[in-house]
């Protein structure tokens, strides 16, 4: 948060919107430098203890329950940021309609910050398939249930499918999450496309110096200027 506040100057005449802003950690730290902060998430609980969080806290905070790709505002942002490699969870056309949202959406000389899982995340990661009792520390039922993974790699879209099947006594389900890797030259050339330029480069949202071996990286970008007017 230190490093966001100082990169991006964060006061009392900063406006952030926060996609995809979860319980509201990042939303309440920057309400508390001043900022005008609105938080997108479709999770009613997430959005429901954010709530009372900013209550209790007495912060004022604007949270919309909704999905962030159906989020059409009237109000224009200083900042957008999209954190925990929400991106790489949106297929090709709801990243580029994502992008021309944020450009709609921002100020002139605003700008992005979202992180990524990066290529060597996909060459660290290996195709498998595992069982266990209650996986992920009981994470899919409050009741005993058996799951198994089962990883998939798509090497030409550098895509992993992470697929989960929950059996438990009265029920079978699955859940597929799926999720992009990057290289740097990729998300620069959706941004480009969608009229930013790649102003930062780095290996997390805490400013890090970016290396190709992280897991994850970060960008920053700026919003271009209609051409008419950047020839004015």
């Amino acid at each position: 948060m230190k490093w966001i506040v100082s990169t991006f100057k964060i006061g009392t005449d900063s406006k952030i919107a926060d996609f995809g802003c979860g319980p509201g950690l990042y939303a309440a730290a920057l309400a508390k430098h001043g900022a005008r902060v609105t938080g997108i998430d479709f999770s009613s609980r997430s959005i429901g203890y954010a709530k009372k969080v900013a209550c209790r806290t007495r912060l004022d905070i604007n949270y919309v329950n909704q999905n962030y790709l159906d989020f059409e505002p009237e109000d224009r942002f200083d900042l957008v940021l999209m954190i925990m490699c929400d991106f790489c969870a949106l297929n090709p056309s709801q990243r580029k309609g994502l992008l021309n949202k944020f450009h709609t959406i921002l100020k002139h000389g605003g700008s992005v910050l979202l992180d990524a899982y990066s290529r060597a995340a996909f060459e660290q990661r290996e195709e498998a398939a595992s069982y266990e009792l209650n996986q992920l520390n009981g994470f899919w039922s409050p009741d005993n249930y058996y799951g198994f993974l089962n990883t998939f790699k798509y090497e030409k879209e550098k895509v992993i499918l992470d697929k989960y099947t929950i059996v438990e006594p009265g029920r079978t389900r699955q859940v597929y999450n799926w999720f992009q890797c990057f290289a740097p030259e990729d998300l620069e050339r959706e941004f480009e496309e969608a009229h930013f330029s790649i102003k930062g480069l780095y290996s997390d949202v805490a400013g890090t110096p970016y290396d190709h071996r992280s897991g994850e990286f970060a960008v920053i970008a700026g919003k271009d200027l209609p051409a008419e007017m950047s020839h004015r």
